[in-house]
């Protein structure tokens, strides 16, 4: 996903394995109390009817936004190069931003970008970047649209010299997700070892919008880190390979 750091400030942490069952009661009164407060009744029963009543990382329950994009696609591993440049693309334009504000533009991104397909963007011309910063569907920043449209062009050069971005990308993890089982949200740094090396090798093939941060938060969203509380049911399910 994006980056969380704005999300650990706010949030209470979720009790750790053991703890009582009144703390986690506690915590679930808080946070009702916040979706409430943030987005009214009726969202907070939406999320709750989507929420099957399962635990999950705190940083995902202020929105029902992102409680579906907590079950179904974070720390999920995506070795797909469409849906990689995909998030290539969401990431870098989040720079600045919150996540929730991209997921809320995702199928703007989806249309502007021609279904985030590498091989159309690349070949977007000066008609296509103006087309772009007129598009209200997307965050319409000159820097970001320009990034978007070169590091595809760069993008397909990866694939040439690799056979895909999947095949890239995934040897800084060794070809396999790193799960690293965390306890709270304080535990998740921004970035680690192997995104700075995936940061700094994407920087010298030419690619943009690529720091540290955003892709550790890219390496998160495409499964190559799973950063799922071990309360989280998420984190249950994979060690258990359900």
């Amino acid at each position: 996903m994006g980056t969380l750091k704005a999300t650990q400030r706010t949030l209470p942490v979720v009790a750790n394995p053991g703890a009582s069952l009144g703390k986690r009661e506690q915590f679930q009164t808080q946070e009702s109390k916040k979706i409430v407060a943030l987005h009214g009744v009726q969202m907070y029963l939406n999320l709750m009817k989507s929420s099957d009543k399962k635990t999950r990382c705190p940083w995902c329950l202020s929105h029902p936004i992102y409680v579906q994009y907590h079950d179904e696609e974070w720390g999920v591993p995506v070795r797909d190069d469409c849906k990689l440049f995909e998030f290539l693309i969401l990431e870098g334009a989040q720079a600045g931003l919150s996540w929730l504000t991209i997921l809320k533009r995702r199928e703007g991104y989806r249309r502007a970008f021609r279904d985030f397909d590498p091989v159309k963007v690349a070949r977007f011309n000066e008609r296509d970047y103006e087309r772009l910063l007129q598009d209200p569907g997307i965050i319409r920043n000159r820097s970001k649209i320009r990034a978007a449209i070169s590091n595809a062009q760069v993008f397909l050069k990866v694939q040439k010299e690799f056979g895909s971005f999947a095949a890239y990308s995934w040897r800084f993890v060794d070809g396999k997700p790193i799960v690293n089982k965390r306890t709270g949200l304080k535990s998740i740094p921004t970035t680690s070892a192997q995104s700075d090396a995936f940061s700094k090798d994407l920087k010298q093939r030419g690619f943009k919008f690529v720091g540290s941060t955003i892709m550790y938060a890219h390496m998160q969203a495409v499964g190559m880190v799973n950063d799922h509380l071990t309360t989280c049911f998420k984190c249950i399910a994979t060690e258990y390979g359900l």
